[in-house]
């Protein structure tokens, strides 16, 4: 089921023994957890997530995947609870458990405690193990995907209601934009617009790039268009500034690949024969960024968009691998990559461009 479902759900059939919570959006698993713990505590009113810094809450309990194993999840989930009839095991990053870990765990989901749920929360699991195919048959499971393209704006929509935010459609627009970036930044920038703006004042896009407090010229358009001319130089500022400001890697990494999407789309509706507004309607591109979008999109070729495909996919690869420890050398080495093509169409023959930090050359 998805996230909006649950509530319903549970007041029609109360909590279950085991839970999955699983899917690529931190916001959504967030907030199942939270529609979970109200369930289990018999509250109304929203309860935040930063009471689980202290690891329980009376009857809750919540342990890491990278940290735990099965005997303390067993030893938690069998045990009664001394607080209520009912009890609750969280087990965020579940991805993180070991293969041994979750089929030790096997008969428990075959025979679970009545009076325990045990919600295993994580981003992605592996479908071929044992363990998660025990559970998925056994655990009523909560679908925290993204949302689709077209689901953005109404979101949006009804989150600057919850936040008194009255936005115009540049402001949405914009807005909607971030949202693909990740529900929690767009939801933060709301929230902010909420604390600063004048109650009932039209907010638009202007507005939202003067509270959102980072550094002008080091957006996703901003970094895109600078890879699309092939320089580096700026390319790699930009990445340094968003390291700087918290941006996650693997976020920016996303954001980049989505823009990337959008920039495909726009070519291929150009070379279909579409005119640019429709181009840029088809990819769901802001009418203010349209003209800029379009332009932006003419500087790739088709195989310079393949080839960039892959490079985002090796640098996703090596950012939830070995070179995890390592982010701004492997955002540095796709920025590279990426520019190499483009440079040689946008700058004379003669012009090098530096060596990808992976061929041992390296960068001062």
């Amino acid at each position: 089921m998805k996230v909006q479902d649950l509530h319903p759900y549970l007041q029609r059939n109360g909590l279950s023994p085991l839970y999955m919570v699983v899917g690529e959006e931190p916001y959504f698993r967030d907030l199942a957890l939270s529609i979970l713990r109200q369930a289990l505590a018999g509250a109304r009113k929203s309860e935040s997530m930063d009471s689980e810094s202290s690891g329980t809450l009376m009857n809750c309990n919540l342990l890491y995947g990278d940290e735990t194993d099965a005997s303390e999840i067993l030893c938690m989930a069998e045990e009664m609870s001394f607080f209520s009839s009912e009890r609750m095991i969280i087990v965020k990053w579940a991805e993180k458990l070991s293969t041994r870990d979750g089929e030790l765990l096997i008969p428990y989901f075959q025979q679970p405690n009545d009076s325990t749920s045990l919600v295993f929360s994580a981003h992605k699991l592996d479908g071929r193990t044992k363990w998660v195919q025990e559970l998925k048959k056994r655990a009523t499971m909560i679908d925290c995907a993204p949302l689709y393209e077209n689901q953005r704006a109404a979101w949006v929509a009804q989150q600057a209601r919850e936040c008194g935010v009255k936005l115009d459609a540049s402001g949405l627009d914009l807005l909607k934009d971030q949202a693909a970036e990740g529900l929690y930044a767009a939801r933060n920038e709301l929230e902010k617009l909420g604390a600063f703006m004048n109650e009932g004042r039209p907010v638009g896009s202007q507005d939202v790039e003067t509270v959102r407090g980072k550094p002008p010229g080091i957006s996703v358009f901003d970094w895109s268009d600078a890879v699309a001319s092939g320089d580096h130089g700026r390319a790699l500022d930009i990445i340094a500034k968003n390291l700087e400001t918290g941006e996650a890697p693997l976020r920016m990494v996303g954001a980049f690949l989505w823009q990337l999407r959008r920039l495909w789309k726009v070519k291929t509706a150009l070379d279909e024969g579409k005119d640019a507004g429709q181009a840029a309607r088809l990819a769901g591109v802001p009418p203010f960024r349209a003209k800029d979008f379009v332009q932006q999109a003419q500087r790739w070729q088709e195989s310079q968009l393949r080839r960039a495909w892959e490079l985002f996919g090796k640098a996703d690869s090596a950012l939830k691998g070995g070179k995890a420890n390592a982010p701004k050398l492997v955002l540095d080495d796709l920025v590279l990559q990426l520019c190499q093509a483009n440079a040689r169409q946008t700058h004379p023959a003669n012009k090098k461009t530096p060596p990808s930090s992976f061929s041992g050359k390296g960068r001062g």
